[in-house]
């Protein structure tokens, strides 16, 4: 192996010599040039000037005076004035702005050469101009409306080679021209002079910040360099005792250390779950983004002619397109429930259709996880009361908007046990808003295929000043679970509730986009509170 290693040697002019070499000897060189990317320094001559100055001056000095007379950029200054205060008490800045109108780059070009109309008007000859060959000069456009509006030239739009531009009058007086000379002088103009050049984008109003600087109470115009370590020399020699110091500043911010930053959406996922957790939830598996829509929306009892099923809501998986794995038994007793009904309901009285239960998509809702669970609770010998809970990701072929997406995440919550009533959903559901810290909460009556009482939640989102909706809720039917296995005397309360739309309450966050998706600022993320202490 050759150990190569590289030598940069740069000289006044900013040229480097790039040196290769080995272990033997030098290999080769390749000069080039850069250019240093510093800011702009105060050199030792900049610093003596100022201090020169404030000496001389009873009441103090502006920055941009001290810039004028000593024939530096202002900045030089401002980095002078940066230098002394690091030093101590040796100057006083106070920050000043000021404001002044100042000429574009458009403005300055029509200060030296004429305004656009009077430029168009220097243009046209006696006999006249095409008004398409004026249409291709630079200032043409402009120009020649303006021109027509001070009614300096005229169209012949009956001229034999097509509309032709001439001049109305003798001469004229450029007074664009002139008051952007004014303003070049200083000199003050009219308001509506201004607005005028202001509107045609010729003057703008710049904010110039400054410092007034007067004498500190340590000020000397010759300068001591102030030590920044105390150095073992200095102790061996007690030179230490006739050095001046410069003192330590407490309140400086340290160098943020690099490391990774958790997104708003994560940090509410893990407090939703450590909430399940704390309220004796225990998490389902839903690591299966496709589900057929037998487990998805038949074992639920949602007709196979329902509006969700179709497209423009749903997406269907082409390969694989069909899914074949079920339990027989209770395939066929959802079959009878929805197409003869059974369990004291008359059913939806249709052609139940196996192709339709067989179809693959990507899940609108992770309520078929906890479809999944309930049949395999209901094939236990006996019952048992269980809390399930479950946070992830489900698709719906969604128009986007401030609070919709195609893709986001859903926090499922499933109890069963027996006698339980729209009451104990509705206590769980502010238990568990309240631990969050949203405590203003409504309840609006709903329908949904597979949930009978129906409620849907809202809260109150203090960014949109309006009511959100934030979930879904209800007691599951009994045609859902009886057919399952489930006791008659079972009842089993659930609700949906999406992660973003909280988040977004509690982040003040307007639009879902700036959330989620392409559109993140990821200063965002950095800058949200590494925890919430408001719960």
């Amino acid at each position: 192996m050759l150990n190569v290693f590289a030598i940069y040697t740069f000289n006044t002019r900013g040229q480097c010599d790039l040196s290769f070499h080995t272990v033997s000897g030098r290999a080769t060189s390749f000069p080039f040039s850069v250019k240093p990317r510093i800011p702009i320094m105060a050199d030792a001559g900049s610093v003596e000037a100022l201090l020169q100055l404030v000496e001389k001056a009873d009441g103090g000095v502006d920055s941009l005076d001290v810039a004028s007379r000593i024939g530096v950029d202002h900045q030089v200054i401002v980095g002078a004035v940066k230098s002394l205060q690091s030093l101590g008490d040796v100057i006083s800045a106070e920050q000043r702005s000021s404001k002044h109108w100042e000429l574009t780059e458009e403005g300055t070009e029509l200060a030296e050469q004429g305004s656009h109309e009077a430029r168009v008007f220097s243009s046209i000859p006696p006999e006249g101009l095409p008004q398409s060959e004026l249409m291709k000069l630079s200032f043409g456009k402009i120009g020649f409306s303006k021109a027509m509006s001070n009614k300096w030239i005229r169209v012949d739009k009956s001229h034999e080679g097509g509309p032709r531009i001439f001049t109305s009058v003798e001469s004229i007086q450029d007074q664009v021209r002139e008051k952007l000379l004014l303003v070049q002088r200083g000199a003050a103009l009219e308001e509506k002079d201004k607005n005028e050049l202001k509107k045609r984008k010729l003057l703008a109003e710049v904010t110039v910040k400054s410092y007034w600087i007067t004498r500190g109470s340590s000020f000397s115009t010759t300068l001591t360099k102030q030590e920044t370590e105390l150095t073992a020399e200095m102790i061996a020699t007690g030179s230490w005792k006739d050095r001046k110091f410069k003192p330590y500043n407490f309140e400086a911010m340290g160098v943020a250390p690099d490391c990774g930053h958790l997104h708003p959406l994560m940090k509410v996922r893990t407090q939703f779950r450590q909430i399940f957790l704390e309220m004796g939830f225990s998490e389902m598996p839903t690591n299966n983004f496709i589900e057929s829509s037998f487990w998805n929306f038949d074992s639920l009892f949602q007709p196979q002619q329902h509006p969700a099923r179709d497209q423009h809501d749903t997406f269907f998986l082409s390969d694989p397109a069909l899914a074949h794995d079920f339990p027989q038994d209770y395939l066929e007793r959802v079959k009878r429930v929805h197409s003869e009904g059974g369990y004291g309901s008359q059913g939806y009285k249709y052609d139940w259709k196996m192709e339709e239960a067989q179809k693959n998509i990507l899940r609108t809702h992770t309520t078929a996880v906890s479809a999944r669970m309930l049949y395999k609770l209901a094939q236990q010998e006996k019952f048992t009361p269980v809390k399930y809970f479950s946070i992830d990701r489900v698709f719906r072929n969604e128009t986007l908007d401030a609070t919709h997406l195609a893709e986001f995440h859903q926090i499922e919550g499933v109890v069963a046990d027996y006698g339980l009533t729209l009451g104990d959903l509705m206590g769980v559901l502010h238990q568990f808003f309240t631990k969050l810290g949203i405590t203003k909460l409504r309840f609006k009556p709903a329908y949904n295929p597979y949930t009978e009482p129906s409620m849907e939640v809202f809260s109150y989102h203090e960014g949109l000043k309006k009511w959100v909706e934030v979930g879904n809720s209800g007691v599951f039917r009994p045609e859902m679970l009886l057919p399952m296995g489930l006791p008659e005397d079972v009842s089993v309360i659930a609700w949906g509730l999406s992660l973003e739309r909280p988040t977004m309450i509690k982040y003040g966050i307007n639009n879902i986009r700036e959330l989620v998706g392409h559109k993140v600022n990821l200063q965002m993320v950095y800058d949200s509170p590494i925890c919430r202490l408001d719960s």
